[in-house]
């Protein structure tokens, strides 16, 4: 079922700004990655190290999720389709891996931000747990830079079900001009 304009433009939009709020996300957590691993003002470390985990929540995980949903209903609701076009699959699938690894590294950010509220640790041994976020925050930009150029180039290459669909479609097209 292809989507009326509108709500394809709707759809569209929604897909955009969750994306490019997951970017840019993933950028705000990097520089709290490297704020507390470079800082040598221990209380900042631990702050950067705490606030990872409200971003987390509240803001990765929602737009991953977010993401991940919209791009779905674009896919499915316009004539680029979900299983048609390799770039479209490519991106499905590194949305859904970005965002599983998302959710089990969470378990590794609320350790992180714990062990930063406990205050036991030195800014030396803080410092050196800010270095696994800062590792997932740049593969998880890279990631997500490279769904965003598929995005915008859309790479040709037709999955075989979509050269099916292609030839069904000229088939029919040929029909009704031959029928006219």
């Amino acid at each position: 079922m292809t989507m009326s304009p509108r709500t394809r433009k709707a759809a569209l939009t929604a897909h955009v700004i969750s994306s490019v709020g997951w970017l840019g996300a993933v950028f705000a957590f990097l520089a709290l990655a490297v704020v507390g691993s470079t800082s040598q003002d221990d209380q900042l470390v631990r702050a950067a190290l705490l606030v990872m985990r409200p971003i987390t929540w509240f803001v990765l995980v929602p737009l991953a999720f977010a993401s991940l949903l919209t791009g779905l209903v674009s896919a499915l609701g316009t004539t680029w389709g979900l299983f048609q076009h390799y770039w479209v699959l490519f991106k499905l699938l590194l949305n859904l891996i970005a965002t599983v690894v998302l959710l089990v590294y969470t378990q590794t950010v609320d350790f992180v931000a714990d062990t930063a509220a406990e205050g036991t640790l030195s800014g030396e041994n803080l410092r050196a747990l800010a270095g696994s976020p800062q590792l997932h925050a740049a593969l998880a930009l890279l990631v997500l830079l490279v769904s965003t150029v598929l995005a915008v180039y859309k790479p040709r290459g037709l999955t075989s079900y979509g050269r099916r669909k292609q030839d069904e479609q000229r088939r029919r097209a040929k029909r009704v001009t031959s029928t006219q």
